[in-house]
């Protein structure tokens, strides 16, 4: 009896087992066939099959390059430090015998004269209209990365490991780390320098296109705007550009701060380069995500999060861009802070920019994708407007342009272009210590802008 006993209890106790079993290898199976993704609080819960992620696994091992060593910042990246000879930008076709640049390119010599003053180049303390301002420029440990107090090894380049949830936030593998084509291209009566259309929105200062640039240099405020939706972003950048904005042919280099929860996945302001040959349409990409930008810099990882920012009435932090053409060997350099050289664009990237540039731009750009019916209320700058000043609305100071000679010289004509002023407007003025400047930004939705 006791056997029998035994026997049945066996039995009921596969039974109660058998379905678990079951639930276990289908979830393995599960596992296998589909992942589940549901990034911070932007992402949708979608599944992805395994041919799909056997794609973007493959499209990561070619722009994650071997890392001589990694590092883990504070918030959450990882920088490799990757041989300057095996970054991704000596994968491009029309770089696969390039050398890299070893002498250091001709600065841009300054110009102390303009408009009949001398315009001083303390960027740390600086005062107008009886209203002292403070300013710190972002120095010491200015990326997130940077606060572990690790370095990467002489002779490597930082970059920002690409994973498969970067990917997956994009529509689709090929539009990771691109600018969406803008349409129509079709250049505006009222905004003759923007590549205007599909829900982007500018407050921008640009010059002429009757005069050949050979760079420019801003210093930019740093905020943290609020973002509404995943695929908006919002950012300050300087655009050097070549090319018809009617055509297929636009050349762009470009670099500055953005937020943008799409491709990085968060809602910290990151330094951020961006280039294209062909009007976004085929070529170039942001950051290091496609082969072209070759970077020099040990200790600058494009794509990082900037740190600290600008607060309301608080202390407002900014940073320095330069990038100019390299009057000897024609590469495009970018320069930040106080003539840190971070890395190039070569000039065989490009057509008309192998050349000159013909147009500047400083200033915003939003992404107003009006999920709701209604306008975004994704903020430009700080997200107010530019009456409202220093200390609340963001702004673009000591605006400069490369001459012919290589020589910077202070912006003394611009025009400003604003598609919206009740979303988002722009204000520019001259004095000696800020040269020529701009506040702007906005909150985007407001009772003025439904």
């Amino acid at each position: 009896m006791g056997g029998l006993l035994k026997r049945k209890t066996t039995s009921s106790s596969s039974l109660f087992l058998l379905p678990l079993f079951l639930a276990f290898f289908f979830l393995i199976f599960l596992e296998r066939s589909v992942v589940v993704v549901s990034g911070l609080d932007y992402s949708k819960h979608r599944q992805v099959n395994s041919l799909r992620l056997k794609r973007i696994q493959k499209h990561l091992d070619k722009i994650n390059k071997p890392a001589v060593m990694t590092i883990e910042s504070p918030d959450g990246d990882i920088i490799d430090c990757v041989h300057k000879r095996k970054q991704p930008a000596l994968d491009h076709p029309l770089l696969k015998n390039h050398k890299i640049q070893r002498a250091p390119p001709e600065m841009p010599r300054a110009k102390t004269k303009t408009k009949g003053e001398e315009v001083k180049r303390d960027y740390n303390t600086t005062s107008s209209n009886s209203e002292e301002r403070t300013v710190l420029s972002s120095r010491g440990a200015w990326q997130m990365w940077h606060q572990n107090r690790t370095r990467c090894p002489k002779g490597t380049v930082p970059i920002r490991r690409s994973t498969v949830h970067d990917v997956l936030r994009a529509k689709s593998l090929y539009d990771f780390g691109r600018k969406q084509r803008r349409m129509p291209l079709a250049r505006r009566t009222d905004a003759p320098d923007v590549v205007s259309g599909n829900g982007h929105e500018h407050a921008i200062a640009y010059t002429g296109t009757s005069q050949e640039v050979y760079g420019a240099r801003a210093t930019i405020n740093v905020w943290d705007p609020s973002i509404q939706v995943v695929n908006e972003f919002s950012l300050s950048q300087i655009w050097i550009l070549s090319g018809s904005f009617d055509g297929s042919d636009l050349n762009s280099i470009e670099a500055g701060w953005q937020v943008s929860p799409e491709l990085y996945g968060d809602s910290r302001p990151r330094l951020f380069t961006y280039w294209t040959s062909d009007s976004y349409q085929a070529t170039g990409c942001y950051n290091l995500l496609c082969s072209g930008f070759v970077q020099t810099n040990s200790k600058i990882a494009i794509g990082a999060a900037i740190s600290p920012v600008s607060l309301i009435s608080g202390n407002q932090y900014d940073i320095t861009i330069l990038i100019w053409k390299d009057p000897k060997l024609g590469n495009w350099w970018m320069g930040f802070g106080d003539n840190t050289l971070v890395g190039y664009w070569p000039s065989q990237l490009f057509t008309h920019l192998a050349d000159h540039a013909t147009m500047v731009e400083w200033g915003g750009e939003v992404v107003n994708s009006r999920a709701n019916g209604a306008h975004t209320s994704t903020q430009m700058g700080s997200g107010h407007f530019a009456e409202d000043g220093f200390g609340k609305a963001s702004y673009f100071r000591n605006l400069e342009v490369v001459d012919s000679d290589n020589s910077l010289s202070t912006v003394g004509d611009i025009s400003t272009l604003a598609e919206n002023t009740n979303c988002y407007n722009i204000k520019s003025s001259y004095n000696n210590e800020w040269g020529t400047h701009f506040y702007f930004g906005g909150p985007g939705n407001n009772p003025r802008c439904p």
